[in-house]
Parts: C-alpha cells; sequence; structure tokens
C-alpha cells in the first residue's frame, strides 16, 4: 500500500512539473516547492476521502448461530465452495440498509456486521439477486449510522480517479486508489447480467460486496471479483445495476425482470454475411417461444435484433441484460432487420419465467453436405424427443467427414428452413436443394432436442 501511494505521487509530481511550462508559468528556483503544493491538495482530496466514507464500510461473517453463510468467493477460478471467512458491505442508508455481494452472504439468512467502530450487529439479509450476485443487508440501530451514497455510473469515464475501500485478508477498510480500466466488461462468468466496470485499484479476496467510490465520495460500483493470475484487474457492478436491483428487494425481497421469449445467438462472420448485415451488429433470434411477448409482438426466427428502446444492441449478453433491466408490464420499442428491411415493433413484457436461450452452435462452421433426411414418424419423435405437432425434415444419417458432419449437424437434428424457406416435410427440403447451385452457400435452420440454431453450410466446391 505505501510503496503503491509513493508510486502514485511520484508519478503526479513528474505530470506536474510537465504541466507547469505548459501553463505558462514561470519556473524559478522555489517553484518546485509549488509542485509539491499543488501535490498535497490533490492528495489531500484522496485523504478526505478515505475519512469521509470509510465508517460506512461495514465487514461481514457468517453468523456462529442460525442458518451457516459460506465466505466470499476468492478471485476468478477459485471454486465458490470457499470456506467460511468473511466479506465487505457499505451502508447505503443511515436506517441499516448495506449491499454486499451475493456470495458474501451465501445461504445465510443472518449474517454477522461489524461497523468502523467495532460494534457488532446481527444482519437480516432482506434479498438476494444470484443473477447480478448482490445482497441487501439490514441491521437495526438507535441511532442513524454513517451512509454513502450511490452514484451515477453511466457518467463515469474510463481513465477517471476511483477508491476501492474493503476488508482485505481480514484487513479492515484498507483503502486502495486507482483509475477505471475499462467499461461494459461482459463474458467474465462472474453472474448471468454482466456490465462490469474494470479498474487497477488493488482489490483482493475479502474486499468482495465492498465500494468503489468517484472523488466525490460516491458510489460508482460494488467490487466483486478479480483475475487472479493478473495484477490490476478488478471488477465491480455499476452503481445503476446496484439502485435498480436494490429498490426492488428493498420493496419485496426478491427482483423480477422482464422476459422477451426468445432464443438468441451472436452474428458470426458467415451468417453475418448471410442475412446482409456486418458482424456483430445485432442479435439473430433462432427462435420464438409461442405465447411468450415476442410471439405475441410479431418477431420471427431470422429477426436481427439492433436496438431495444433506441439502445444499440449488439451481443446475446447485452440483449439479455438489457431485457432484464425492464419490469413487467413494461412496454418496449424494438429494431429488427428482417430481409433487409427495418421494422419497428412495440412488445408489453411479462416475468421472466426461464433464462433466455443463447443456442448451442456447433463449434466448426466452414463445409458441408452428405446426409439423409426422412419424415417424422412417432417412433422417431419418441426417439429424438420431438415436441408434438413438429414439423420439418429430419436428419437420419449423417456421412463422416462430410460437410455436414464437420458443421455439427446430427442424426435427429429436424430442419426447419433452408435459405429462409420453410421445410415441413421430406419432400420441401428436397425440392429447396434441387433449386439450390452446388456452389452455393446454405443458410439452414435447425432444431435440437427443442432448441433452434441457425448454420452456414459451405460446400468444398465453394472454398
Amino acid at each position: 500500500m505505501l510503496s503503491r501511494t509513493k508510486c502514485i505521487i511520484s508519478k503526479l509530481v513528474i505530470i506536474t512539473m510537465l504541466l507547469l511550462p505548459a501553463m505558462q508559468m514561470e519556473v524559478k528556483a522555489g517553484d518546485s516547492e509549488k509542485g509539491y503544493e499543488l501535490i498535497e491538495l490533490f492528495q489531500s482530496t484522496f485523504i478526505d476521502i478515505a475519512e469521509k466514507v470509510k465508517p460506512a464500510v461495514v465487514n461481514i461473517s457468517p453468523t456462529t448461530s442460525g442458518p451457516p453463510a459460506p465466505t466470499p468467493k476468492k478471485p476468478r477460478g477459485a471454486p465458490r465452495e470457499a470456506p467460511p471467512g468473511s466479506g465487505s458491505g457499505v451502508i447505503i442508508d443511515k436506517t441499516g440498509y448495506i449491499v454486499t455481494n451475493n456470495h458474501v452472504v451465501g445461504s445465510a439468512l443472518v449474517v454477522e456486521v461489524r461497523l468502523s467502530d467495532q460494534t457488532k450487529f446481527k444482519g437480516t439479509v432482506i434479498g438476494k439477486d444470484p443473477d447480478t450476485d448482490l445482497a441487501l443487508v439490514k441491521i437495526e440501530a438507535d441511532h442513524d449510522l454513517p451512509s454513502v451514497k450511490l452514484g451515477d455510473s453511466a457518467k463515469v469515464k474510463v481513465g477517471q480517479w476511483v477508491i476501492a475501500v474493503g476488508n482485505p485478508f481480514g484487513l479492515d477498510r484498507t483503502v486502495t486508489v486507482g483509475v477505471i480500466s475499462a467499461l461494459g466488461r461482459e463474458n467474465v462468468n462472474l453472474s448471468r447480467y454482466e456490465d462490469f466496470i474494470q479498474t487497477d485499484a488493488s482489490i483482493n479476496p475479502g474486499n468482495s460486496g465492498g465500494p468503489l467510490f468517484n472523488i466525490r465520495g460516491e458510489v460508482v460500483g460494488i467490487n466483486t471479483a478479480i483475475i487472479n493470475f493478473a495484477q490490476g484487474i478488478g471488477f465491480a457492478i455499476p452503481s445503476n445495476m446496484v439502485q435498480s436491483v436494490t429498490t426492488q428487494l428493498r420493496a419485496s425481497g426478491r427482483v423480477s425482470r422482464g422476459w422477451l421469449g426468445v432464443g438468441i445467438q451472436p452474428l458470426t462472420e458467415e451468417l453475418a454475411q448471410k442475412f446482409g448485415v456486418k458482424e456483430g451488429n445485432g442479435v439473430l433470434i433462432n427462435e420464438v417461444f409461442e405465447g411468450d411477448p415476442a410471439s405475441k409482438g410479431g418477431i420471427q426466427p431470422g429477426d436481427i435484433i439492433l436496438s431495444v428502446n433506441e439502445k444499440e444492441v449488439d451481443t446475446p449478453n447485452t440483449l439479455a441484460r438489457v431485457i432484464a433491466g425492464y419490469i413487467p408490464g413494461d412496454k418496449i420499442n424494438i429494431g429488427v432487420l428482417r430481409d433487409g428491411e427495418h421494422v419497428k415493433l412495440v412488445i408489453e413484457l411479462v416475468e421472466r419465467k426461464d433464462e433466455a436461450v443463447t443456442a448451442s452452435i456447433p463449434r466448426e462452421k466452414n463445409k458441408f453436405l452428405g446426409l439423409s433426411v426422412g419424415d417424422i414418424t412417432d417412433e422417431l419423435a419418441l426417439q429424438y424427443k420431438l415436441k408434438e405437432g413438429d414439423e420439418g425434415a429430419l436428419i437420419t444419417e449423417v456421412e463422416e467427414d462430410s460437410v455436414a458432419a464437420k458443421e455439427g449437424l446430427k442424426t435427429g437434428d429436424l430442419i426447419k428452413e433452408v435459405n429462409r424457406q420453410k421445410i415441413k416435410t421430406q419432400k420441401d427440403f428436397s425440392k429447396v436443394m434441387k433449386e439450390t447451385k452446388e456452389t452455393e452457400t446454405i443458410l439452414m435452420r435447425v432444431t435440437r432436442e427443442g432448441r433452434a440454431f441457425f448454420i452456414v453450410l459451405k460446400p468444398r466446391a465453394a472454398e
């Protein structure tokens, strides 16, 4: 901590001295002292913030009685079933509401909360949200408690200064300083809905659930994890997401999220070419669940969702997170690209019943055909777990080392579309294939065990 602080101060001294000529300041023998005074003024900002916010940061531990609470998760790569320990939290309301990580409280209904003055309370877990790794704890005191304000994470910029406060390795209320390294980090595999703030402020085991402050002393994130084999890579849940989740937890003890009712997958380079869009420009709909909002609102398989309420979406994770940010009953405007034309749809969401399905896409996507298809029989429907009323051409054989095999097609897959033409029977499939040139790449929509995906098949002659 000391060496890191010296490093930061040294850098600031150098930066200040470099800036002095640019500010047209006359450099004289005593001007170096002015530079240090400027640095000390800057340094006092961090000192003032630390003194102001530390009393609101708490230590959270499993209780010795009642339901056991597992320890906070260690840095990424460690198992979630960690041995008992402690984590951090921050008081966001003077009446005793505390935000922490879901993995800090685990399955506990009651936790021990220790304040900066070493006062201990039994904290009641008001609610938890594993999908964002957040939890809300309430303690009862006979006086107002020190608290901090949640800031607006939408205003956070890469490069701005931040301060992390927590209890790493049991070292209470440790303060570290750094900058925002990146925004909107996803695919970190820490929670379902990821939109992490990345920072190089030092975060260690025990910091989980602790706050990340801006230089105004506002909470802009809740620290959740680090990458254990790297230095200076930590992640925090944005404060706007924290605000949304904790508001619902405080009101009802649970989080209710919007549900669209679609299967989704990313647009690979080959899929993008077939659909006439740029790679990564939107999210491909491969399935629409009957009776759900998307179906009622007019979304179709093969549609590419470009935006939700004018907010662009470019990955399945982004679309899932944006939809989950709305509540059941909300009406949203969805921008769709369908067969090259832009379509606007208004859809009323219902409560999420299951997670949105991201298709299990075959990994190899470069080569083509060599398969046999047949009509669905009762016996085949039972064998391959097809739904009653399913239509399509059933793949009955895939030749070894064929293009179809290399693309991941399997016996039992049900072909629903070929080049955007619906396939209901073996005859439909044969007709479309006769009209398809041998060198033409083919776009198929296939279902496997009830889940749909698009795939591009490329004949060897087209390579």
